[in-house]
């Protein structure tokens, strides 16, 4: 986004904070398509009309306790990512993740299918996530490390390996299947 778009967008946020309705409603408008693209890659495919509608009605509802506009992507993001999980949970009826459920399930396991599962579980990374949870956990590179050697910043390096390891996570105690991992 150009420096005029992002202080136009920043204007924006500011007039919606004021409760200023015209504003709410374009601000909502300008925001849907980058909402729907993260809602895709967060949600189950029939979920993301739903999680996209219901984040916008909650942005127009909260906007004014924003602290700062430029919060305001990330925010964004945080609530679509909150209603995925939220009709994730619906849709499959699971609770919270439990960590004494978690932890029970691995402790049945023998060391040997722990190994399996966890190579089965790296082995469905993306590449670009395999990458980062190699360099750091098997390479044991600092996170500034593999910025360097990938090109990258630290923030992004950062997120991919929270990523990874979530998905790694969710394959070995997973919510629905025991090995099917859903990579969104």
């Amino acid at each position: 986004m150009s420096a005029s778009g992002i202080v136009e967008r920043d204007g924006l946020i500011l007039a919606a904070q004021t409760g200023d309705p015209a504003a709410i409603g374009r601000l909502l408008s300008v925001c849907q398509a980058d909402a729907r693209r993260y809602a895709r890659r967060h949600c189950q495919v029939s979920d993301v009309d739903d999680a996209v509608q219901e984040s916008l009605l909650v942005i127009s509802r909260k906007v004014g306790g924003l602290k700062a506009a430029a919060a305001f992507s990330s925010w964004l993001f945080t609530v679509i990512k909150r209603e995925c999980r939220k009709l994730e949970r619906m849709m499959f009826k699971s609770d919270e993740f439990d960590e004494d459920k978690a932890e029970h399930q691995l402790l049945c396991k023998t060391d040997n299918d722990l190994r399996i599962d966890l190579a089965a579980a790296l082995e469905s990374l993306p590449a670009h996530y395999l990458e980062v949870v190699l360099l750091r956990d098997f390479e044991e590179l600092t996170i500034a490390e593999i910025a360097e050697r990938l090109g990258e910043q630290d923030g992004a390096i950062k997120s991919r390996l929270h990523r990874a390891r979530e998905l790694v996570r969710e394959y070995m105690v997973g919510p629905f299947t025991k090995h099917a991992m859903v990579t969104k």
